[in-house]
């Protein structure tokens, strides 16, 4: 079962791995003429309704299929209105090959005569609410026929995700839904048929551009604080983790390290707000404080960066995870004690393939996706997503599991997990923890391709800072 949001992104997964929107359009068609052919006498007549969105443009492509039947078409709205180019062209050769093709131009033109079978393609998933015009007096006239109704997807006016009806909706007698069935058909009295369009299971296994659909759009109107704590032994590490966050979202970043450090790190950026804290390394004296300021200002947390390994350390970060409600990223440094800790807190962990192995996860010595399975076995004892980072990242939540391709072998540089664990939690004060795990290392590695022409193997993880907006945006910016 699929979700309308994730099926729109599962789709343009697809077209990235070369299955074009077009080729799914022609298989959905196709599906939609079967799914006709069945319930329809060979002497039947079949009438068409179709809006301007990709649903209409999956019956364009029907209608080619059910020539037997002599269909008509009955497009909801003007041709130039039609909102993606390949129903509008699915259109056009309707009316180039002299099909039946009808414009309604408004609610009252619409003459739908007495068909036998009427397909319902007006609205598809995402789409809520009462319907409006002229798709509510174009539901009204279907469900008045003594017709057999075929709708495509999903009936117009029922929501696909969460099966909520509206007083408007088609009453649909079969539904052809491609791919994966969706939940808001499981309630229908009516007969559901899944078609299988091609779509390769790589596109829901793999992290690609569809899953940043979702991503951007809370990014945009977000606003969030990232608090790293990190910092003692090492400085780079809390201030490329802090300088990321930014750079994906986050509209403050914060650095909690020791007063010995803590100059340093500021003068890495001066976007970063760095506030220090007694003594050389992190302290369990320290905790509440954290804790508290975490909580008040309502922060992401980046927890392990640059911190070290000193016992004392180690028992701050179980504390803090400890007490902490929030959300997380616990990256470094702090991974070994998430085992040990009993949290309300979301947590999202980046180990590397030996720091999932001080865990207590699996010690994988190949490619980490032969051991996604253990992965997620890991993950979901832990109660926690995992990102376990190498060539090709394994991210799962225990019951969902996704790999991440992007990337280059000059990633390997020191501190590109840094910048990861930035990219995850600017994501993560907008989306839910799973997605902002999957969208974060699918961007860092994006952010990396696209200065491989240029650094090569002289890629610095600083460098990625400036090309994260850009691997974010895509061509939107």
């Amino acid at each position: 079962m699929i979700s309308s949001e994730r099926m729109a992104a599962v789709d343009e997964n697809a077209d990235a791995l070369g299955v074009p929107r077009k080729q799914l359009m022609e298989s959905s068609g196709n599906a939609v003429a079967r799914a006709v052919r069945r319930v329809a006498d060979p002497d039947s007549s079949v009438a068409i309704v179709a809006g301007r969105g990709n649903n209409g443009g999956d019956a364009f492509v029907a209608a080619r299929f059910l020539d037997e039947y002599d269909p008509t078409v009955h497009l909801l709205g003007r041709p130039e209105t039609i909102s993606t180019d390949i129903a509008r062209k699915n259109w056009e050769a309707l009316v180039a090959a002299e099909y039946d093709a009808r414009t309604v131009t408004d609610s009252k033109s619409l003459e739908l005569g007495d068909p036998d079978v009427v397909v319902d393609a007006m609205l598809g998933t995402g789409v809520t609410g009462e319907l409006r015009e002229p798709e509510a007096t174009a539901a009204e006239a279907i469900d008045a026929l003594d017709a057999t109704v075929v709708s495509v997807d999903v009936p117009s006016g029922l929501d696909a995700d969460t099966g909520e009806r509206a007083d408007s909706a088609v009453s649909a007698d079969h539904v052809v839904t491609f791919h994966d069935e969706k939940p808001g058909l499981t309630e229908l009295d009516a007969e559901v048929t899944v078609a299988d369009i091609g779509i390769p299971a790589a596109a829901e296994l793999f992290v690609g551009p569809g899953d940043l659909r979702s991503v951007r759009r809370g990014v945009r109107g977000g606003d969030s604080r990232v608090f790293v704590i990190g910092g003692g032994p090492y400085t780079g590490a809390p201030a490329l983790a802090g300088q990321a966050a930014l750079r994906a979202g986050a509209s403050l970043s914060f650095v909690a390290a020791p007063e010995k450090v803590a100059g340093q790190i500021q003068g890495y950026a001066e976007d970063l707000i760095v506030q220090d804290y007694a003594g050389d390394h992190l302290t369990p004296d320290q905790v509440d404080g954290l804790v508290q300021t975490a909580h008040d200002y309502d922060d992401v947390v980046v927890i392990g960066p640059g911190l070290g390994d000193d016992d004392e350390t180690l028992e701050a970060a179980r504390r803090f995870l400890d007490a902490f409600e929030g959300e997380a990223v616990v990256d470094a440094d702090a991974l070994p004690v998430v085992s040990e800790v009993d949290t309300d807190a979301t947590l999202v962990c980046t180990p590397n393939r030996k720091e999932l192995a001080k865990m207590g996860g699996p010690d994988v010595e190949g490619p980490l996706r032969d051991a996604r399975d253990d992965i997620a076995s890991f993950a979901a004892d832990i109660g926690h997503v995992v990102v376990a980072k190498a060539a090709e990242d394994v991210v799962t939540d225990g019951e969902r599991t996704r790999i991440v391709r992007a990337g280059t072998p000059a990633m390997a540089v020191g501190g590109t997990g840094d910048t990861l664990a930035g990219v995850i939690a600017g994501l993560l004060g907008t989306q839910d923890s799973f997605d902002a795990a999957c969208a974060g290392p699918f961007v860092n590695g994006l952010a990396g391709e696209r200065l491989d022409a240029e650094r090569g193997d002289g890629l610095l993880a600083s460098d990625l800072l400036d090309a994260i907006p850009r691997a974010l945006w895509g061509d939107e910016r």
